[in-house]
């Protein structure tokens, strides 16, 4: 008997990558499922929203920065079955964008270089999308 298909859930995520080539990651906050882990700023894709307008309205909710669509490049996307939803999650890679970073929904922002990426427990749907930025960087 074959389980029941899990629902597919589209989350958008960015590797916001500064002028010495680090990467921004955020720290789940507490109440969160899978608090404490360390992961790319973005979130969910809201009906009628398309993937760039959804991490641009993110990124301004999560960070306070305003981000240009064309500063967004899509790099790699990541898929992963956890016991209830399927993710599919897009990550961008931007390196322009207005204001300063800032942790509003988060329990603290990291600049990590991407060789160290690895150092910091994710979200299994993070986990393989660092061998690509180590790559890239």
């Amino acid at each position: 008997m074959t389980a029941a298909p899990l629902p597919t859930i589209l989350v958008v995520a960015v590797a916001l990558i500064d002028v010495d080539g680090r990467v921004l990651i955020a720290k789940r906050p507490e109440g969160k499922k899978l608090a404490g882990l360390w992961e790319f700023p973005g979130g969910k894709v809201e009906p009628g929203e398309r993937p760039e307008q959804a991490l641009i309205r993110e990124l301004k909710e999560e960070l306070g920065i305003d981000v240009s669509e064309n500063c967004l490049s899509p790099f790699v996307f990541a898929s992963h079955a956890y016991d209830s939803f399927h993710l599919l999650m897009p990550l961008y890679l931007c390196r322009r964008w207005d204001g300063v970073v800032t942790a509003r929904e988060h329990d603290g922002l990291a600049w990590v270089k991407p060789s160290k990426l690895s150092d910091y427990p994710m979200p299994p749907a993070d986990e393989p999308l660092v061998a690509w930025l180590r790559d890239l960087l």
